[in-house]
């Protein structure tokens, strides 16, 4: 009985490979992906890179920044044909969660809308001044900024 066992499938050994009429094989690729890991907790890895990724906290201005950045917004105004060229700083709010980064941007003032309160560059970057940090430019060289 042994002897059957071990000799089962002789009989069809040597038999060419079936290739269907009917279906097209498979290539490689898929049939590789069948047997790809299987990732039961789908997202998973995203969320947690999301939770470890770091946020500033938003810097409330003392009473004296307001004022001074006030003062050069003023100045500001007061040159805008001249588009004068600045550096701001600002809070941009993350969108997914509790805080943001703090951006520079260099570039020439076109506009200061008080009705919107933004700051409109010649380039179309429009900066809300209620998240404004600090401003630098030419205009404020020859003053106590």
């Amino acid at each position: 009985m042994k002897y059957n066992e071990e000799h089962k499938y002789d009989d069809i050994m040597d038999l060419p490979h079936h290739v269907s009429k009917k279906h097209p094989q498979m290539s490689l690729l898929n049939r590789a992906a069948q047997f790809s890991a299987f990732a039961a907790l789908t997202g998973h890895a995203d969320a947690i890179q999301e939770t470890a990724r770091l946020t500033d906290s938003f810097v409330e201005l003392n009473e004296d920044q307001k004022e001074q950045l006030d003062e050069q917004l003023q100045l500001i105004r007061e040159n805008l044909e001249q588009k004068p060229e600045c550096e701001i700083t600002y809070f941009q709010p993350d969108e997914r969660k509790k805080g943001g980064t703090y951006v520079t941007v260099c570039g020439r003032i076109t506009k200061i809308d008080a009705y919107n309160r933004q700051i409109i560059f010649t380039d179309g970057t429009v900066l809300p001044i209620a998240h404004l940090f600090s401003i630098r430019g030419e205009l404020f060289q020859n003053t106590e900024y």
